[in-house]
Formats: C-alpha cells, structure tokens, sequence
C-alpha cells in the first residue's frame, strides 16, 4: 500500500474507543516571564481566549503556571539574558499576582475552587549543572502554591530559571500522563482536535512489533510528541528540513498518514500527521514520562536560563538523521497538507500590548510622513 493510500484509508488504526477523557489524562503547562506588557496580562487573557475558541478542553483540565524571574536589575532590558530595569522589576512583580488571579478566575470553576487566597505553599528546588566541580550548589528554590485539590499550580522561582528548567520543574509537578506546553506568547489560531490527538498517543503509547517493522499497516509507530504548525512550518513534508536529507525523505514517505479514530457513537475522526525532525518549544503535546527522560535525563542536562530547541532541539536532529527518529517519536499536526496554521507568535519579548502596539505603529506613522520626499 502506498504513502497516498495510507492516507485516504478508512479503516481504523487500533480498536473501536469510547473517546479519550481528557480531564484526567492531560495537564496545561503554562511558562510566562518578564515582558514589556508587564503589568497588564494581556497575553495570558489571549491565550485563554483562543483556547476558549479553538480547543475548550484547555480552560478545564488542571494547570501549572510557572512565573519565572530575572537574574538582574539594569538600566537596559535583555529580557532573553535576564535583565530587567527597576521599573521593570516593579512591573512585572504587579504581573505575577494579576496572573495568578487571573488563572485562578479561569480555571477554578473548572476545578470546583473557589478564587479566594486559601492556597497550600510548599518549597522545592531546581537542581542543575554538574556537581564534580562546582564550588556552590547549584540549585535554584522554587515557591509551589496549589489549590487543595491540586488542580491549579503555581510555581515561582527564587532566580530565573528559563524556558527549559521551568518546563522540567512543572512536569515533575504533573500527575497526567500527558502534558500540554504553552509558552505565554503562542495563541491558537485554528481548531485542534484535543482528544483524538491523546486518543492515538494512547494507542501508540507502546511501538508494537511486527514481522516487518517497515510496514506502517502492522508496525504502531510510536507517537510521544505533537507540536502544532505555525509560520515557519508550512507544508513542512516538502520543505528543505525534509526532502535534502534521504533518509528525512524517506521516513515521511513512509509515515505520514491519517491516523483514524472511532468514537463510541461510531463516528470517525481523521488525523493528519507527519515525522517531525526537530523538538520544538512552541505549543506542544507529549507524553510526560517520555519528556523527563528523553529531555531531561540527568540535571546536567540543560543549562539554567536554556531553551529546549536551542540545546536538545539540535541534538535530537542530528539523532534522527542517523536513524534514531524513533527514539524522540516526534510528529506535527498536518491538517490540509500543511498549509492550515494552528499557532501564531505574538513575540512576547518586544510586544507591548494591543493599546502599545497601536501607540508605536502610529509613532511610525507619523516618523514617516516627517520625512520629506
């Protein structure tokens, strides 16, 4: 059977379910940090809203708000280094109470809390680096707050942590066996199929042998990732990152697919997915045992204040090109060939607000119209 043929098939993969509750297998990972908007939480309230629109499931499962810090006061931001200004500082300690009240406000109706100020504080910290030579330890205290159900998180570190070590401190938190991870400046654009999406990891949980292991129709690839398209990742399949490299080419030849679910009322559901040679950091799926062990296998793994695409990302390319795709199990959600956008990036670093974005665009505005011809 051809990659095409595979891909038109009605035929379920797996068997019949009754849907995939996602209350109780899924928790949302949110990580937000210093940012010009500060203190309005603007970006949090978009996120929200296009959960709201685009996949509901997200405003009512249990949550982990990680609100990271800066390292240093200066008097020039470099928000990606961790160096506020003192206004800055000021700002963004107003932002983290406004965000806790606000993912309180969101989600403890969801969680049958109540929005009032009776949170369980507990302490953790966040180990990291090498302990051969180091002259200090190298750990960064975390304050854990939570409902008394456990539903709704927050955790706020002492020093910055970064997007890599807030993500482990938050999935060592999590009881689900799956997480979603939400950067605080990703908005979705477009419908996700939630529960299906869990449904087939579940399914796919466990690569199930076969006489021919080449052969998508009796060999279950394991799916332990979903990162969603934006921008940059139009038509993917077809794009450079794939087709110059053979063997690239060729396991997206060989996998890319409709995977097809069928609920308890019979209906079915398609979902598109190519390989994905890359571990992305922008908004993701993925089975959280595979996360702490693949990303995070010893504290040493990644560095304080690192991205995970920018230290593991990398490597996990380099792995899958010489054949040990597998081993990260990474896919993209591919509705319409690649060509639908699920995400849009609204550049928290240098965003300012809907009110400030519209403020600098007429400043240029008027810059422009001085100039003389």
């Amino acid at each position: 059977m051809t990659a095409e043929e595979i891909e038109s098939s009605d035929a379920p993969r797996g068997p019949a379910t009754t849907g995939c509750d996602v209350l109780s297998v899924l928790t949302l990972i949110i990580t937000t940090s210093p940012t010009p908007s500060a203190p309005s939480t603007e970006l949090l309230s978009q996120i929200i809203a296009s959960f709201r629109e685009h996949c509901s499931k997200l405003t009512e499962c249990s949550v982990i708000l990680v609100l990271d810090t800066y390292d240093h006061i200066s008097t020039t931001a470099r928000l990606k280094k961790g160096h506020v200004t003192a206004d800055g500082a000021r700002k963004y300690a107003e932002y983290k109470e406004k965000a806790k009240r606000l993912v309180l406000q969101e989600y403890a109706q969801a969680c049958a809390q109540s929005t009032g100020q009776d949170l369980a504080v507990d302490y953790g910290e966040a180990e990291f680096g090498s302990t051969t030579y180091a002259q200090q330890t190298n750990a960064v205290p975390l304050t854990i707050t939570r409902t008394h159900d456990g539903r709704i998180v927050f955790i706020e570190p002492s020093q910055r942590l970064g997007f890599g070590l807030a993500v482990r401190s938050a999935l060592r938190l999590t009881k689900t066996p799956y997480v979603w991870i939400q950067q605080h400046d990703w908005t979705l654009v477009s419908e996700i199929p939630l529960s299906p999406l869990l449904e087939i990891m579940q399914q796919h949980s466990q690569a199930v042998g076969s006489a021919n292991p080449d052969d998508p129709e009796t060999a279950r690839v394991p799916i332990k990732y979903v990162c969603f398209p934006s921008v940059r990742m139009v038509e993917y399949a077809r794009s450079d990152h794939v087709m110059q490299f053979p063997a690239l080419r060729a396991l997206t030849y060989l996998l890319k697919q409709n995977f097809t679910i069928r609920s308890g009322d019979g209906s079915i559901a398609k979902i598109p997915l190519t390989p994905l040679f890359f571990w992305h950091d922008k908004p993701h799926l993925a089975e959280t045992e595979h996360y702490l062990t693949q990303v995070f296998p010893n504290r040493a793994a990644l560095p304080r204040g690192a991205f995970i695409e920018d230290t593991i990302g990398h490597r996990a390319r380099a792995e899958m090109k010489d054949g040990q795709w597998k081993k990260w199990a990474c896919w993209l959600y591919y509705p319409d060939e690649g060509k639908q956008l699920c995400v849009r990036h609204l550049k928290g670093r240098t965003w300012r607000g809907a009110e400030g974005e519209l403020a600098q665009k007429m400043e240029y505005m008027r810059l422009n119209q001085a100039i003389p011809n």
